[in-house]
């Protein structure tokens, strides 16, 4: 998720700078890399010899591309180009982050992807090799394979790590539809077509450096949000359930549709972030705007092997 996401004008390349602050937390999908199985028959069909999803997210799991503009496939047949290495692979994508929904989960699937293939086929490529690649294959690929919280720069891929020691409490609101990433965009240079070079934001950075929760969901910002809301207005009456309910602070995450609502952490104690998780729960739930809530805990670390 994105605890700031600042945009810059559109640039030549149809790309925006950014100042992206990523905040890995506890959704995770897992992803099964395995040589393909021989089969009768089977054409040619690349490295990638299949690919499946499966997973308990409604209606987001029928939005999972199963072909080669999936980030995974991709990530496995970029990984063969580069490397002159890798025999067929069949992928299995189990999904717990929302698809579609401004969390780049298929961003993680993608840095899963490679770290899996550059495993199974001894690739033995180098960190800041594998970095290169991620960023090759999209802006918040890179992310993935480092996690905690950093803020990212150019179109998000030039990471830094930031100072968070607090751990936090998170909810959030699946929407029933889905949003384009690039209408997104589109929609926003409409509407800010004046827009200044991004800037990161002192107060979020003090907030994390402190581990003040509620200086923390008072510094959340997303300049896409309002973008969003245009496109799809009832997001905003899933911003204002769960911040009457007691949020410390709310955004669309990313380019949406998922909302993220901050509930508690750093010195609070347990109980307290508990009561105020339950009572933000039981708004969205009872809002009817929502086809899932889920919670989680933040910042975690990135890719590892299970």
């Amino acid at each position: 998720m994105n605890l700031q996401l600042a945009v810059g004008p559109r640039r030549e390349d149809g790309f925006h700078n950014l100042v992206n602050v990523f905040h890995a937390v506890s959704l995770f999908d897992e992803i099964t890399v395995r040589e393909a199985r021989p089969r009768r028959g089977r054409p040619d069909s690349g490295v990638v010899a299949g690919l499946t999803a499966g997973g308990d997210l409604g209606s987001h799991l029928a939005r999972v591309p199963l072909n080669s503009s999936n980030l995974a496939a991709g990530a496995a047949a970029l990984l063969a180009k580069e490397t002159g290495r890798g025999a067929p692979v069949e992928i299995h994508l189990a999904k717990s982050i929302p698809v579609a929904g401004g969390m780049a989960g298929g961003s993680a699937d993608a840095a899963a992807a490679l770290v899996a293939c550059d495993r199974l086929w001894g690739t033995g490529l180098s960190r800041a090799e594998l970095l290169r690649l991620a960023a090759e294959l999209g802006s918040d690929v890179a992310f993935p394979l480092v996690g905690g919280t950093a803020v990212g720069l150019g179109r998000g891929e030039l990471l830094t790590p930031m100072d968070s020691p607090g751990r936090y409490r998170w909810v959030f609101a699946l929407s029933p539809h889905g949003l384009s990433t690039g209408a997104v965009f589109a929609e926003y240079d409409r509407l800010r077509p004046d827009a200044p070079e991004p800037e990161p934001s002192a107060p979020l950075r003090e907030a994390l450096a402190a581990g003040d929760a509620r200086a923390l969901g008072a510094a959340l910002a997303n300049d896409l949000q309002e973008a969003a809301l245009s496109l799809l207005p009832e997001l905003g009456r899933t911003l204002e359930a769960g911040r009457a309910a007691g949020a410390l602070g709310a955004l669309v995450s990313g380019s949406g549709p998922t909302c993220a609502f901050l509930v508690g952490g750093g010195s609070e104690d347990r109980e307290t972030v508990s009561g105020r998780e339950a009572a933000v729960v039981a708004a969205l739930e009872a809002s009817g705007l929502c086809e899932q809530i889920v919670s989680a805990d933040g910042d975690v670390p990135g890719t590892v092997f299970v």
